[in-house]
This record gives structure tokens, sequence and C-alpha cells, in this order.
């Protein structure tokens, strides 16, 4: 295993399943479409959080933490699994959101209360300044915290996406298949990240193509390698990632990050009415209405094989209940 060397613990229900998507792959006439179901991790509603915080939460222990802080924003499918991996480990948990607190607790804030996680709003600082002093807070109280970056997306968190390219190549193998792309949403950059060196460790030849969620593709492309630098270090791998190698697709950024539009409605609604498969409002449908328009446009090819990764969040699909019954 490439991560070997490395503290781990286990959170997640792996491997996750690698499926078909025939009956969406017929409404779109081609590419065959494949779907990674890491909705489907098991950790309070599942997300590709889990794979980083395997990770996250094995260096955490190693370092004698027992209490977790991390940052989201208020529906923040990381933030909710942190809150997971801090229950199921007997650690506190501070998760620092942005903002102010909404009127209602739904979708994922309903869940990090119920996880028992404390939440600290940021109001007009930034949650970076507001999770500083949590931390200072903490060890002044005598505790030990372990702050975990915005999606878990450091060097430590994106190993988890290298493992995962392992188990990806393994479930390939078995089924004698090749994928031609990846398809995944790319927004604190550390999924893409791992998922870049795994690539290139493994020797996978398959595109990595991220779906820009909130950002410009200059600042994905140089986010991607500036993770990947230390992820290779840290692994003592023999192989590196340049900002001009990593694929970012910039164009899906629509009214700008948790703000869902038409494309995100309509990509929700296929794959639940094809497939049974619910999409989230704020990554996987943004980055499967995308992965419909490169289609459309011929970007990628009918004859291509195409995996979708799914990183979860449908708990989110309860706070935009009026959005999406438009």
């Amino acid at each position: 295993m490439l991560t070997d060397r490395v503290p781990r613990v286990r959170l997640a229900h792996l491997p996750t399943p690698l499926d078909e998507l025939p009956r969406l792959t017929r409404a779109l006439g081609g590419p065959r479409l494949l779907v990674k179901r890491d909705d489907e991790t098991g950790l309070a509603a599942g997300g590709n959080k889990t794979r980083k915080l395997e990770f996250s939460v094995g260096e955490a222990l190693r370092q004698g933490a027992d209490t977790l802080v991390t940052l989201g924003a208020v529906q923040s499918n990381h933030a909710r699994q942190t809150a997971a991996a801090a229950a199921a480990h007997g650690l506190r948990c501070v998760l620092v959101l942005r903002g102010d607190a909404p009127a209602v607790t739904t979708g994922n804030l309903l869940l990090d209360h119920l996880l028992g996680a404390r939440v600290v709003f940021s109001g007009a600082r930034t949650r970076e300044q507001v999770a500083d002093e949590i931390v200072a807070e903490e060890r002044a109280a005598g505790r030990r915290p372990f702050l975990i970056p915005l999606g878990a997306s450091d060097e430590i968190g994106a190993a988890g996406f290298v493992a995962a390219m392992e188990e990806l190549q393994g479930q390939l193998r078995e089924r004698n298949l090749t994928v031609d792309r990846v398809v995944v949403a790319s927004s604190s950059f550390g999924t893409q990240a791992g998922m870049c060196v795994g690539a290139k460790a493994l020797g996978l030849d398959a595109q990595i193509a991220g779906i820009a969620i909130d950002a410009p593709g200059d600042e994905v492309r140089a986010g991607v390698a500036a993770i990947a630098a230390p992820l290779v270090g840290r692994l003592g791998l023999d192989v590196s990632v340049s900002p001009d190698e990593v694929v970012a697709y910039d164009g899906y950024l629509g009214g700008g990050y948790a703000v869902m539009g038409e494309p995100e409605r309509e990509a929700i609604r296929l794959m639940a009415r094809h497939e049974g498969i619910l999409l989230d409002p704020v990554y996987t449908g943004r980055a499967m209405a995308g992965l419909i328009d490169l289609v459309r446009r011929g970007e990628i090819g009918k004859d291509e094989t195409v995996l979708f990764w799914h990183t979860g969040g449908s708990p989110a699909l309860y706070a935009y209940a009026d959005e999406l019954l438009r």
C-alpha cells in the first residue's frame, strides 16, 4: 500500500461500490458512465471526507489529541463527518462554521448537533481567525486540540485519496475495465490532489478531471499541486504533480459557492430519476452538471468510459427543499 508509512484509523466502509449508470448513459446518448459510491462510506450519511479523516484522525491520535477542531460552511459535509469521526473515537469536536447561525437548523447542521459537536459561527470574522482562537482556548483549558484544515485538504488528509486510487485500480482490474476519465468535484483541492498523486504512482492512465466548485481554474491547478508536493514527501513517493498537469473545468461556477441554479437542479433530478441516486446541491450536483455539459458539447466523447466520483453530501438536500421543488 502506498500509504502504509503514515498513521490511519478505520472509519469507512471500504471498498465503496463501483457501479454502472446504464439509464443515465442512455439518456445522454453515451459515453459509458460509471459511478464510485463514496456517498456510501458509512460514517453518519457517508461522503468522501471519511477517507481523508481516516488519516487526519490517525495523525491526531498519534499526537495524543483529545479534541478535533475544523472549519466549514453551514452545510459542510466535512464538518458533519468530522463530528462523527470524533464521536466514533471518543474525542471532543469543535466546528467553526462561516457566518451566522441560520434561522432553521436542518441538513448537515442538524446532524452536527446530534453528533455532539460544539458549533461556533465565525460571524463577520474569518473562520481561520476563530479556529485559531478556539485552539488557543482549548490548550489553555488543558486539552490537546488537533486542527484539521478546511475539507481535511492537506498532505495528511489527501493520503485518503491516494489509498482510494489503489482501491479503484483493484476494482477495475477485477472487472477488466479501463476508464478514460475520472470526474470529481474540486473545491478545497485535497481530493483531487490525492487522486493525481495516486494515479501517477500507480501508473493509472486516466485523466483526473476536476469540476471547479468555487474557484477559477488557475487557483484549482495551483492548489492541487501545492497539496500534492508535501503529500508525495509524506508518503515517500517518487512522483510529482505540476499545476499544468492538473485538469480543472471552471465553467460551472454559476452564482457562486452553495448557490444552486438550474444546471444543478437538472443534474440532481436526472441522477435521481434515472438511477435512484441522490446528489447534493453544492458539490456533486454541480460536478454532474459539468459532466453532462461536457458530454453535450462533445468535450467528452461518446465512445469514452467515464467514472463519476460521488463525494456524497445528500443531507444538504433538506436545506435546499424550496429551491429543489421549483
